[in-house]
């Protein structure tokens, strides 16, 4: 994928410097102490450390060693959001006939604080409609590569499509319309609206790589490939034979490596939005 050079998002909320802690609350107390010991001569710089304390927060979270504020993957990241802002920004009022906006994206580190409560990095990307973020830890992509056998640019701006995907899912209604039902069925046939879901999610995802492949030289035969290797990577079916030695249908929550694959094809070849209902409709686990 050619990304270097190319317009990057300004939706990125960089927190990999922030305490989940920090973010969650203690943040007026801190603002009033810090206040208070700038009037009683502290160093401006040591003010806030000492606030901190004083408030009973814990340190913010350090970047790894050498990363940057502006490093190389926020850039591309950047660069991936900003891709589908232009995309759905024309797609989006012509199918639906209203104005797309876009979500922020949030990079963090560890362990992070939404308006859907708190996350780790084990959890793996996710979006979340109560503050229409997409939250991800950099790292994830590490293990997307190591762990699943899926490296590869595209095959990461997949993932960030995908999430995307959600968000169109949440400005239709669609996420508001299913998170009610859950109250009123059972897990394992709440499941299967949540597999619906994702190989939404998935189609919308492919709609986005049509129209990405229609930009000359940014993708090619190779970056689909890396789609489609990390969508089969991270498959239901895949990830609890790799974790637990066997598969249990009824506990499937985001379709199977085959399905997830064969949707994001599908919204590749087809590039319609208007299409999606297909995959929440036909699809089953």
């Amino acid at each position: 994928m050619r990304w270097e050079g190319r317009r990057q998002s300004e939706n990125v909320e960089d927190r990999r410097r922030v305490s989940p802690q920090m973010v969650a609350g203690g943040g007026l107390l801190s603002i009033v102490l810090v206040a208070a010991l700038l009037l009683l001569g502290v160093d401006p710089k040591a003010a806030p450390r000492i606030a901190a304390d004083l408030a009973g927060e814990k340190p913010a979270a350090k970047q790894p060693a050498g990363a940057e504020a502006n490093d190389e993957m926020k850039q591309f990241v950047s660069v991936v959001l900003a891709d589908n802002e232009d995309i759905w920004g024309k797609l989006f009022p012509k199918a639906f006939k209203s104005r797309y906006v876009p979500p922020t994206l949030v990079l963090f580190s560890g362990q992070v604080k939404s308006a859907c409560g708190f996350a780790t990095a084990a959890a793996g990307p996710f979006y979340c409609p109560l503050d229409r973020k997409v939250y991800i830890d950099l790292a994830f992509y590490e293990e997307l590569k190591r762990r699943f056998g899926a490296p590869g640019d595209f095959a990461q701006a997949y993932v960030i499509a995908h999430e995307i995907g959600h968000h169109v899912q949440n400005q239709l209604g669609i996420a508001d319309r299913v998170q009610r039902l859950r109250s009123r069925l059972s897990e394992k046939e709440y499941n299967k609206y949540s597999v619906r879901m994702e190989l939404q999610a998935d189609f919308l995802a492919g709609v986005w790589a049509h129209h990405m492949a229609r930009y000359g030289g940014i993708i090619d035969e190779d970056d689909v490939r890396e789609a489609v290797n990390a969508a089969a990577a991270i498959g239901d079916d895949r990830i609890q034979k790799m974790s637990q030695g066997y598969v249990v249908p009824d506990a499937f929550t985001h379709g199977t490596s085959e399905q997830r694959v064969r949707w994001f094809m599908y919204g590749l070849k087809k590039g319609d939005p208007l299409l999606m209902d297909e995959a929440f409709e036909v699809d089953s686990p």
